[in-house]
């Protein structure tokens, strides 16, 4: 079973339907239906991406949108020293992405999904856009 990390931008690309990403980005979600996928996200990647999403349809609907996803995802938190790993990691300098990364380890993907690989230049989980994923299990 292949385990996937969905970052917050694309989580944001489906609930707000952004182009280009949007058909990639749903497509890469709707793997959370075939049992060959495990999709994974943090609680922070949820609460960043309801607040892109009141932005853009209102609380109600955001809301809404973030439960169905909920029911699709399995969140896991980051680890409860994270900010410890992330003080003694000198290559990771943005705390959020360290924090995704650590709950990425913690759920032990195989892959993170995002639109901003270079966020994930200290990775050492195989890192890809929603685009570039598809098109490595389409082969």
């Amino acid at each position: 079973m292949t385990k996937i990390f969905i970052d917050a931008n694309v989580i944001i690309s489906v609930l707000n339907s952004e182009y280009p990403a949007f058909p990639f980005a749903a497509k890469v979600l709707s793997l959370a239906d075939n049992p060959n996928y495990r999709l994974f996200t943090s609680p922070l990647s949820i609460a960043i991406s309801f607040y892109f999403a009141t932005k853009k349809c209102g609380v109600t609907k955001a809301h809404q949108k973030i439960i169905l996803l909920g029911n699709k995802i399995q969140i896991v938190d980051t680890p409860e020293d994270c900010l410890k790993q992330l003080a003694k990691d000198k290559k990771i300098k943005d705390v959020e992405d360290g924090m995704q990364y650590y709950a990425a380890k913690k759920a032990k993907c195989n892959f993170i999904i995002t639109d901003n690989i270079e966020d994930f230049y200290f990775s050492e989980i195989e890192v890809k856009t929603a685009s570039a994923f598809l098109a490595l299990i389409s082969n």
